[in-house]
């Protein structure tokens, strides 16, 4: 069964929550059957860099929405499963999706995605801004 190395884990989230941080984004990869911090970053584009065809991976990632007046930092929680990624893999991903969320538990709203298209900043953001303010349909997945 998939594991998952929650203090490692836990301290990549929170550079990301952390407003003072230059840590936007960190991912979530598959270490054999455990789940591990991977890489991290300050610019959105080069997390897109890390969904490949092949990969599957989990994301947090901080956005700030708003205008000059009112700033805010909306979370999401992206599961990338690359097209190449076999039936069994992306089976286990949704449940081992569980895990993560053992850690990563603010957000604004998760996205799975199989298409590069669907990662464009642009479309990440207006979703965050569709979703408002707190998330309170958690639960009926």
């Amino acid at each position: 069964a998939t594991k998952i190395d929650k203090e490692a884990c836990r301290a990549a989230y929170n550079l990301v929550r952390d407003d003072c941080s230059a840590v936007i984004w960190v991912t979530f990869k598959y270490d054999g059957s455990t789940i591990v911090p991977g890489e991290q970053g300050a610019q959105y584009q080069d997390f897109i860099q890390q969904c490949t065809d092949d990969v599957r991976l989990f994301a947090f990632v901080r956005f700030t929405t708003g205008d000059a007046m009112s700033k805010r930092s909306k979370f999401a929680l992206i599961t990338w499963i690359g097209e190449n990624v076999s039936g069994l893999q992306r089976a286990k991903t949704g449940t081992d999706k569980t895990l993560v969320k053992e850690v990563v538990q603010n957000f604004a709203k998760e996205f799975v995605i199989s298409d590069r298209k669907e990662l464009e900043e642009d479309f990440i953001k207006s979703e965050l801004k569709k979703a408002g303010g707190a998330n309170y349909d958690a639960q009926t997945e």
